[in-house]
């Protein structure tokens, strides 16, 4: 059974929090680090749902559940990029709830909250508004070519694996074939084009350019 809370209840409680979506390496995390500095708020970063997911059951959450699921990295390594794409969307759409309940949770507090998210953007849609959602998007050849670049211990721990994987070329070529499907062409227009605020990774701009930017769009 699944419970619905009316979406403008969630509008009204969720009206300091700002959300940034889009594709890999495109800036989210460091815009949501220096708003919420900036800005003496909440920064909430990729994954920060994370300590509920010992609320999640392989039932109900079964792509959350991957890890517990699976039989060895090998195996997260070695899955199609059409498998690993559907996994991807799945665990957002799964992890969208615990994203909720979290934010719930951090309104409470009544500061700004700046969030790295991957609620779903029709989701989006329903609980914040135009001016609380800002999309950044990266090109498909940056997200999956400077993927691995950033000093993330998630990925870091990946890219470990598939250097000690039996033919790692081989583990590094699906993998990032994997990527860009995941941050294919597709899915860019699908972000920039949904309808919210959409900014694209220009890399002659710096971050603080970015941030006024984003502050602008967001009534800062």
């Amino acid at each position: 059974m699944s419970v619905t809370i009316q979406s403008n209840l969630l509008k009204n409680l969720f009206r300091n929090i700002y959300f940034i979506n889009g594709t890999a390496y495109a800036g989210k995390s460091t815009m949501i680090k220096m708003l919420a500095q900036k800005h003496n708020g909440i920064c909430c970063g990729e994954n920060y749902h994370d300590e509920l997911m010992n609320l999640i059951d392989v039932e109900n959450q079964p792509n959350l559940s991957y890890f517990q699921t699976m039989k060895d990295w090998n195996e997260f390594l070695s899955r199609t990029p059409k498998e690993y794409a559907d996994w991807i969307d799945g665990c957002g759409n799964e992890a969208a709830d615990l994203e909720i309940i979290k934010l719930i949770q951090l309104s409470a507090e009544g500061k700004k909250i700046f969030v790295d998210t991957n609620i779903p953007l029709q989701r989006l849609y329903e609980i914040s508004d135009y001016n609380h959602v800002a999309i950044m998007a990266a090109k498909q050849s940056t997200s999956v070519e400077r993927f691995f670049e950033r000093d993330d211990e998630e990925k870091q721990f990946i890219l470990s694996q598939i250097e000690s994987s039996d033919n790692p070329a081989a583990q590094m070529e699906n993998y990032r074939k994997c990527l860009a499907m995941v941050n294919s062409v597709e899915k860019y227009n699908a972000f920039v084009n949904f309808g919210f605020y959409a900014l694209e990774r220009d890399d002659k701009r710096t971050p603080e350019e970015t941030m006024m930017i984003l502050e602008k769009h967001f009534k800062l």
